[in-house]
């Protein structure tokens, strides 16, 4: 079931559907853009049409976010769970371990994809890694050429919203490959060069604090979380 939040259109589907949805979508025809959308980038759409129709068009939208969670609460259609990118992109790498399907890590500096598919390779010794590059790339061509010559199942970018997603949209037909999602830094997290909030602060929805608090230089994407929480209140609380 869809839901629509401020004019996006985001999946209502637990973690496990979202993985079985995913996996028809390795062996079906025509490519899948898949969208983890946090309350940053829903605000940010709604001054960015471009963006907002890149949304409209993925082929399943997640709620990443515990901003995104309370909106549909708020809007009377609440999702089943947050689906952040990082625990969606595990899920899959297990499953593509499982059923013999490749996977292409785009993002990050230069060593952190590929530190990140070692690590992966090393936990599910059956996993095919296609290939790997980092996101500081001159030559979008270049990169293109590689991935589509690799002919992964998945590919995973990692270069930050809203830029990742922009490229998935733009390249994704043309590489060749069925599923492309936007992960943020979580080859940061996998390559073990930065930590996820304790599962304590997880389950109390509190992650973005410690992201904070261990990254005070987001300030500037923090505010727009109130701001958020604002235009949400406003069109289906004070407005109805």
């Amino acid at each position: 079931m869809r839901i629509n939040i401020l004019d996006a259109w985001i999946d209502a589907l637990s973690i496990d559907e979202i993985e079985n949805r995913i996996s028809r979508f390795v062996s079906e025809p025509g490519p899948h853009q898949i969208v983890t959308l946090n309350p940053e980038i829903l605000y940010r759409a709604q001054k960015e049409p471009a963006l907002l129709k890149l949304i409209n068009s993925a082929s399943l939208v997640t709620a990443d976010g515990v901003g995104v969670v309370w909106a549909s609460r708020i809007a009377r259609c609440p999702v089943p769970e947050r689906v952040t990118g990082i625990d969606l992109m595990l899920r899959l790498v297990a499953r593509c371990a499982r059923e013999g399907w490749s996977i292409y890590l785009l993002g990050g500096k230069p060593g952190v994809a590929e530190e990140a598919a070692s690590r992966l390779a090393h936990q599910y010794s059956q996993l095919k890694i296609a290939g790997t590059h980092h996101g500081y790339f001159d030559s979008i061509e270049e990169v293109v050429r590689k991935i589509k010559e690799s002919r992964p199942q998945i590919l995973f970018v990692g270069t930050g919203a809203p830029g990742q997603d922009y490229f998935i949209h733009k390249n994704l037909s043309s590489l060749g490959v069925p599923v492309g999602m936007g992960v943020g830094g979580s080859f940061d997290v996998i390559a073990g060069k930065a930590k996820r909030a304790p599962a304590w602060l997880q389950k109390a929805h509190l992650e973005w604090l410690y992201r904070f608090i261990k990254e005070p230089s987001r300030i500037g994407r923090m505010v727009v979380l109130p701001m958020f929480a604002w235009l949400v209140l406003r069109r289906y609380f004070l407005d109805s």
